[in-house]
């Protein structure tokens, strides 16, 4: 064999070990990248949901004016929170929040139905014969509050894992009913005259647009304290809507128990019945968290 040939045989020998190699790496690049290409290709797993329902008791007193009993410039509205508890017939206060990554949902309702009613007798004699007389006026008097807000939310990153901060937009409505019965009934000696009876009634529902924030900050040596913070504004069919709420919570392995002070302002526009109402006052309540 000469030198010529020999070489030529190394040379094979080469080439052939080389396209082997070239053709292994390929199918181990294609074999790792198999593994990438479908983790690419595949949508992430959607993060667990998480859920807060929060059952309360709201007791405001409540001010403002309205053009209830007379038409012109307004009655005072005044109540207070131990005349709502005197004369409470009906409540019902909660609030659902549902979160999902960076997203989620909330809700919150308030209603208040309270009533008073009021008789007063009178009797009198008429003229000089002393014609026997007597009166009697018989008052019922209720006010029906309904506040419903209905929000989407965005969470806010935070570089404190403590403090939960979260967008919100969305809308609430807002209905105040204000209802006067009376009958009044009498005698004149022997005659009794008819009775006079009649009733009175006014409702304002308006809706408006709202953005806000609320969150809480968690404390203490086992995370068991927190500040939760609400706060909106809007606008729509008022000239504007403002609430606010902070106060303090303390968790158990159940959820947790808060108190808060909550105030909302309504500036309603000209021509309602309703022209302005505030609602001031303490809230305690329950928290359930899943």
């Amino acid at each position: 064999m000469n030198n010529s040939t020999s070489c030529n045989s190394v040379h094979g020998r080469f080439g052939a070990a080389l396209r082997r190699w070239r053709n292994a790496t390929a199918a181990s690049a294609v074999v790792a990248l198999m593994p990438a290409t479908a983790a690419a290709q595949a949508a992430p797993p959607p993060g667990p949901w998480r859920y807060a329902a929060s059952v309360y008791l709201y007791l405001p007193s409540i001010d403002g004016s309205s053009s209830f009993p007379t038409e012109g410039n307004g009655t005072p509205i005044n109540v207070t929170a131990e005349q709502i508890l005197d004369h409470l017939k009906f409540a019902a206060m909660g609030s659902f929040d549902a979160h999902n990554g960076t997203w989620g949902a909330f809700t919150d309702v308030v209603y208040l139905d309270f009533g008073a009613s009021k008789t007063n007798s009178r009797d009198f004699t008429i003229g000089n014969v002393g014609i026997p007389a007597n009166t009697t006026a018989n008052l019922d008097s209720d006010l029906k509050g309904l506040v419903w807000t209905l929000a989407g939310e965005y969470r806010l990153p935070s570089p404190d894992p403590s403090l939960t901060i979260d967008l919100l937009a969305g809308t609430r409505m807002f209905e105040l009913e204000q209802r006067l019965r009376w009958t009044i009934s009498g005698s004149l000696g022997s005659i009794d005259p008819a009775d006079r009876s009649g009733n009175k009634e006014i409702k304002d529902t308006v809706w408006d647009a709202l953005i806000g924030v609320k969150g809480r900050y968690v404390f203490g040596g086992n995370r068991q304290w927190a500040l939760p913070f609400y706060l909106d504004v809007g606008t729509g069919e008022s000239d504007s809507t403002l609430q606010a709420a902070a106060g303090i919570s303390y968790a158990f392995q159940w959820g947790e128990l808060n108190a808060l002070w909550r105030y909302l302002k309504y500036n309603l526009k000209s021509g309602n019945a309703i022209s302005d109402v505030n609602f001031s006052g303490p809230q305690f309540g329950a928290v359930f968290r899943w």
